[in-house]
C-alpha cells in the first residue's frame, strides 16, 4: 500500500514537472527514478527528525502519528514545492512536523457532541391500546475537556408527546480527575445502583434490547433512576481483582417519586449511595458488584425510610452476553414502623452469531417484579414476563431490533402479547 502511494505521487509529480518545463522533457522513467530516490531520502530524513523530537512531541501517542502513506505524501509535496533541482531545508521539515504536533494537542475547552435517536413501532393485544409508530428520543451527549484534569459532560433528550415535545436535562456533570483512585464530580447522574442504570444511558443504540428492564425503566419508580449531588469514584488497589467504587451524597426522591430533587430536596435529609464492583483481570468482560442506597421520603401520608440493596453479575463478551440484577426496596414508615419489601430482578442472555459478519445478535430476557399490597410509596409494580428478540447491526452506527413480549402486570390480569420494532442509531 505504501509503495502504491509513492508511485502515484511520483507519477503525478513527474507529469507536473514535465508540463512546467519549457525545454523538451527528459525521459519519464528517469524522472520517476530520480524522484523516487529523493522521496526515499526525505523519508529517511523525517525518520531521523522524529528520533530527535522533544519530549513533548515524543509523548504523543503512536496511534496519533501520521501513517507512512501520509508521510510519503507530505514528502512528495515538499519535493514538488522546492523544485526539481533543490532539496528542502531541514528547518522547513521541522516546522511542518511542529505544526502537525500542535494540531494534535488538546485545546480547552474542546466541545464534542454525539447524538442518538430511534424510531419505534409497536402492536399488542392489550385492550385500550393502539398500535403505531413512535418517534422515540433524540438524545444529545455533550462532552468538553476544561483542563487536563477537569471535564464536563451533559445529556439532553427531546421526547415526543401527544401535545408536542418535552426537553429533559438527563445528566449535567462536572468532574475533577485527581488520579485513577479518586475522581470527584457534581451534578445530575444516573444513580449507580446495580449495572444497567450506569452502563446503558438514554441512547437506545447503546443497549442490545429495545426496552430497559422494568426495574430501571426511565420514568419508573422502583429505584431512583436519577440522582442530584456529588459523587466520588475510582479504582481500589486490589491487584487482579480489579475493584472500583462509587460513593455519593445528594437529594433523594422528589415530591414526584419518579423524579429527583433537581431544584432542592423536599426534606432536610440527604440521600447517599455506595457501589462497589469487581472486574477481574483474568476474566475479560466479567463484572460483579453490590450497591446500597439510603434516603428519607416525605409523602402526604407521612415520612418513610428507604433502604435499597442490589447486586449484579454480568458477562459482556457478547459470545455470550449475560446480564443479571436483583434489587430489594425496603420502606419503613417513621410513625407506625410498618415495613414492606419489594423485589425485582431480570436475567438477560444474548449471543452474537458468527455468520453475516457478526451482525446478528439474538437475545432473551426474563424479568420479575413484586410489590406487596401494603406498599405505600409505589403501587402496581407487579410484573412477570419474557422477551425474545434479535438485533441486526446494519452498520457500525445503526441497528434494527425486533422483539416479541409475553408479559403480565397483575395476577388477575391475562398475559399480553406484543411485537415491537425499532431502528436505533448514533451520529
Amino acid at each position: 500500500m505504501r509503495r502504491a502511494w509513492i508511485v502515484f505521487g511520483v507519477v503525478l509529480l513527474a507529469g507536473v514537472a514535465a508540463r512546467a518545463q519549457s525545454s523538451p522533457p527528459v525521459d519519464q522513467a528517469e524522472q520517476v527514478r530520480v524522484l523516487l530516490e529523493r522521496i526515499q531520502q526525505l523519508e529517511r530524513r523525517v525518520t531521523e527528525l522524529e528520533a530527535r523530537q522533544t519530549p513533548q512531541a515524543g509523548a504523543i501517542s503512536a496511534a496519533n502519528e501520521p501513517s507512512p502513506q501520509l508521510r510519503a505524501q507530505q514528502a512528495a509535496q515538499a519535493a514538488a514545492a522546492t523544485g526539481p533541482g533543490q532539496a528542502p531545508h531541514q528547518h522547513d521539515v521541522q516546522e511542518q512536523q511542529t505544526a502537525t504536533v500542535q494540531q494534535m494537542e488538546t485545546h480547552f475547552p474542546s466541545l464534542q457532541i454525539r447524538g442518538f435517536g430511534d424510531v419505534d413501532f409497536s402492536a399488542t393485544d392489550q385492550k385500550g391500546t393502539t398500535s403505531g409508530f413512535n418517534l422515540g428520543q433524540l438524545d444529545l451527549h455533550l462532552a468538553s475537556a476544561l483542563s487536563h484534569k477537569v471535564s464536563y459532560f451533559g445529556e439532553i433528550t427531546f421526547n415526543a408527546q401527544p401535545t408536542g415535545y418535552t426537553v429533559e436535562v438527563e445528566r449535567n456533570i462536572i468532574r475533577y480527575d485527581y488520579n485513577d483512585y479518586f475522581k470527584l464530580s457534581f451534578g445530575r447522574y444516573h444513580t449507580p445502583i446495580g449495572y444497567w442504570n450506569t452502563a446503558f444511558h438514554h441512547g437506545a443504540w447503546l443497549q442490545t434490547t429495545i426496552s430497559r428492564p422494568e426495574m430501571v425503566r426511565f420514568g419508573g419508580t422502583f429505584i431512583p433512576v436519577h440522582f442530584v449531588g456529588f459523587l466520588a469514584e475510582g479504582n481500589i488497589p486490589s491487584g487482579g481483582a480489579g475493584l472500583s467504587y462509587n460513593v455519593g451524597v445528594g437529594n433523594g426522591r422528589g415530591s414526584i417519586i419518579s423524579r429527583p430533587g433537581d431544584a432542592g430536596d423536599n426534606n432536610d435529609n440527604r440521600a447517599w449511595v455506595a457501589n462497589i464492583y469487581s472486574r477481574p483481570q483474568r476474566f475479560y468482560g466479567l463484572q460483579l458488584g453490590a450497591s446500597v442506597y439510603r434516603d428519607k421520603i416525605t409523602l402526604a401520608g407521612g415520612d418513610l425510610r428507604e433502604w435499597i440493596t442490589a447486586a449484579h453479575l454480568v458477562w459482556t463478551k457478547e459470545t455470550p452476553e449475560f446480564l443479571a440484577e436483583f434489587a430489594n426496596v425496603n420502606h419503613r414508615a417513621v410513625l407506625t414502623n410498618l415495613s414492606t419489601n419489594s423485589q425485582a430482578f431480570y436475567v438477560q442472555l444474548a449471543y452474537r452469531l458468527p455468520w453475516f459478519e457478526r451482525s446478528v445478535k439474538p437475545y432473551y430476557r426474563f424479568e420479575y417484579t413484586h410489590t406487596p399490597l401494603s406498599e405505600k410509596v409505589f403501587t402496581n409494580q407487579d410484573l412477570i414476563g419474557s422477551i425474545l428478540g434479535a438485533r441486526y447491526d446494519i452498520s457500525s452506527y445503526a441497528a434494527f431490533k425486533a422483539e416479541y413480549r409475553y408479559t403480565k402486570h397483575q395476577i388477575a390480569e391475562p398475559y399480553v402479547n406484543g411485537v415491537f420494532f425499532q431502528t436505533a442509531f448514533t451520529f
